[in-house]
């Protein structure tokens, strides 16, 4: 007994297997994002195209891995008490510890900082004022 293919499936299958053979080739060939790159992906894109290709991206993951062993490498340099080569639970609440401290004072640095413009910015309008008062008490 032989079996017919029903062309009703036949033909969905194929159209979904060439538009997945398509797809990839045109989002090689498009031309390059209106949104320019960041910095930080910028030094990535080796053939200056505007865009990241696999290969490039790759390269990216690879040195954020690497980025991120280190960062642990130091973690545990500096936590790692008894040099076991991980955070027991008292290592790891002196870390967090640490890092809770240094979350705040970056927090309260910035609020200063934005307390200082507002200042600043207070201090202009005021100065402006007192300018536009002047001029229109002249008139």
């Amino acid at each position: 007994m032989t079996t017919k293919s029903s062309p009703r499936l036949f033909v969905p299958a194929v159209l979904a297997l060439a538009l997945l053979s398509v797809v990839p080739a045109l989002r090689a060939d498009q031309p390059a994002p209106d949104k320019p790159l960041s910095k930080a992906k910028a030094k990535y894109d080796a053939d200056k195209d505007g865009k990241l290709s696999d290969d490039e991206r790759a390269r990216m993951a690879d040195d954020a891995a690497e980025k991120q062993e280190e960062k642990a490498e130091k973690i545990l340099e500096k936590y790692d008490l008894n040099k076991n080569g991980k955070l027991d639970p008292e290592e790891k609440a002196a870390w967090e510890a640490d890092r809770k401290a240094a979350r705040e004072a970056r927090k309260a640095a910035h609020e200063k900082r934005q307390a200082e413009k507002e200042a600043r910015q207070a201090a202009a309008d005021a100065k402006k004022t007192e300018k536009d008062a002047g001029t229109d008490a002249q008139k």
